[in-house]
């Protein structure tokens, strides 16, 4: 095993978790606004990546740059997967408000399943081969030995998002009222805040960034099916998990840890049991730091 070996994968564990990251930062935004871990979240991966794909092979018929058509997609897709994001919360999350944490939980695994079957009546089961829609950068050829440029979009990508939700969250009024209602909704609702208007819009930020991660992933793997959110998604949630669910660095760090342990993993030991290794981390998690690793401990009063 050689040192280059090491820095590949050490680079595939960076790309899988920036993919992973962007959906848990998803269900650590919906977590840290309503304590609620929204299980149809890997769906609306799954559906951005399916409209990127109908967007870009109806593009394409009009022979327009490669690079028109992924900003095309992407854009479409993630206005696509807010409408998805928005319905979900009004539909299967918000007559529940105020109803026992189980028939939440029943509800979001209940639209999970949903979306699942709605993708593949109107597909199909079978898997589907998706265009390369992230380009070869000329200025990176002489690199494109130790990271493609595939995966180095994904990396500057994931970058970019947490900037703007960071920024979004700490210096804009919308981040403040998120903030405010993540730490009391009565107390929120009472100095004029729009609990319901918030939630509703940290469930369409949380569907874009998966969306934006659905199109990217499909495109540096070349197919989809309508089951990649079930896996992606549970991984993402695990990612979350370990970081502290309801923090966005924690997120982040979460899925880049996920992310090498796998590729380390994978590449050291053996790749047959790479699914099952996901859900091992999650339960020593659980066991030993259940705040995660910049996660908090609550003490809740009696």
């Amino acid at each position: 095993m050689s040192w280059d070996y090491f820095i590949e994968l050490f680079l595939g564990g960076l790309t899988r978790g920036s993919i992973y990251a962007l959906i848990a930062l998803g269900y650590t935004m919906v977590y840290g606004i309503i304590e609620l871990i929204n299980f149809a979240h890997g769906e609306i991966y799954m559906i951005g990546a399916f409209t990127a794909l109908i967007i870009a092979s109806v593009l394409s018929l009009f022979g327009m740059h490669q690079l028109v058509v992924l900003v095309l997609a992407v854009v479409l897709a993630v206005v696509y997967a807010c409408a998805y994001g928005f319905t979900v919360e009004k539909i299967a999350y918000k007559p529940l408000r105020k109803a026992p944490r189980l028939s939440v939980l029943i509800s979001a695994i209940g639209m999970s399943l949903f979306l699942q079957n709605y993708v593949l009546l109107a597909q199909t089961s079978d898997f589907l081969p998706f265009p390369k829609l992230i380009p070869d950068f000329e200025f990176w050829e002489p690199y494109s030995h130790i990271i493609s440029s595939q995966e180095l979009t994904i990396i500057a990508t994931t970058v970019v998002v947490m900037i703007l939700l960071t920024f979004l969250i700490k210096f804009t009024t919308i981040g403040k009222a998120m903030r405010a209602t993540a730490q009391d909704k009565i107390m929120a609702a009472l100095v004029g805040i729009d609990v319901n208007h918030i939630i509703s819009i940290t469930f369409i930020v949380g569907s874009a960034t998966a969306a934006i991660g659905g199109v990217l992933i499909a495109s540096h793997i070349g197919q989809i099916n309508f089951f990649i959110g079930f896996i992606a998604g549970i991984k993402a949630f695990v990612a979350a998990v370990l970081g502290g669910i309801g923090s966005i660095p924690g997120a982040v760090l979460g899925s880049l840890v996920l992310g090498w342990t796998e590729s380390f993993f994978t590449g050291y030991i053996s790749s047959d049991y790479e699914d099952v290794f996901a859900f091992l981390f999650l339960v020593f998690i659980l066991i030993f730091r259940p705040a995660g690793i910049l996660g908090r401990s609550q003490t809740q009063k009696v």
